[in-house]
């Protein structure tokens, strides 16, 4: 059966941070199952390269410049998603900057700055969606967290993972509060092969060596193959049931209980 012919053909997705890396392999999966895609971002030049690339797939596909730390516009972009694409089926909410580092080298503008483009502007997009993806009667929220949250030993990274639990959190209250309306809510924590980590693996060899030899699948997961298309069965009617999960994608590395 073509792609365009499945369970998801027709659907619209809005997929922020979709410039590159992770939130680009979930929108050119999604495209690969029929789905539209908004491609949100900072970056137009970007964005319109992986819009190339969608409408390679045979959907339609719009970028949309945006800085999810801006969130008083957010509901002004959702609904103009919205009306561009006449629907909207799927929100994706990838996009994240922030900061690393031992908390007594963290200011507090950095810090904050993963709160307001994570958790915070999720809730944003999460709210302005909600009525686009009620609407359809069967919509779908996707939220990125980190198994960072879990890690044995958090150094450096605790401003990432505490924005990310919050963003967890939210996963799950906005999953049990919107079930009747027909609208699933989950989060995935991914390893995956982006443009960012590429860079950390070429500049620090010996430690990226430690840290895929700690995966027990031996790998780092690929943005399009193992994120992007566990994204497209997470969104797809096979699981229908699931709501307020949080879903590993790190070939076995993290343990969240």
């Amino acid at each position: 059966m073509d792609a365009h012919d499945g369970p998801l053909a027709g659907r619209v997705a809005l997929v922020t941070g979709a410039g590159q890396g992770v939130g680009q392999g979930i929108a050119l999966a999604l495209a690969g199952a029929g789905v539209s895609v908004a491609a949100l971002g900072r970056t137009a030049a970007t964005l319109e390269e992986t819009c190339r690339q969608l409408r390679e797939r045979g959907v339609e596909a719009e970028a949309f410049v945006c800085d999810v730390a801006e969130t008083d516009a957010v509901p002004g972009v959702v609904d103009a998603v919205a009306a561009r694409f006449g629907r909207l089926d799927i929100l994706v909410n990838n996009a994240w900057a922030g900061a690393h580092g031992p908390l007594l080298e963290l200011s507090d503008r950095a810090f904050q700055k993963g709160f307001r483009t994570g958790p915070f502007a999720a809730f944003a997009f999460m709210k302005a969606a909600h009525p686009h993806l009620k609407a359809t009667g069967d919509g779908s929220i996707i939220n990125l967290v980190t198994s960072a949250m879990v890690r044995w030993d958090s150094s450096t990274y605790g401003a990432y993972a505490a924005a990310k639990v919050a963003l967890k959190s939210l996963t799950r209250t906005a999953a049990v509060e919107w079930a009747r309306d027909g609208i699933r809510v989950n989060a995935i924590a991914p390893h995956a092969l982006s443009p960012g980590l590429q860079w950390w693996t070429e500049t620090n060899p010996e430690e990226a060596a430690e840290f895929v030899a700690s995966i027990p699948m031996g790998r780092l997961g690929d943005c399009e193959e193992d994120i992007g298309r566990a994204v497209v069965a997470l969104v797809g009617p096979d699981l229908r049931y699931l709501t307020g999960a949080t879903v590993p994608l790190d070939g076995g590395q993290a343990f969240f209980g």
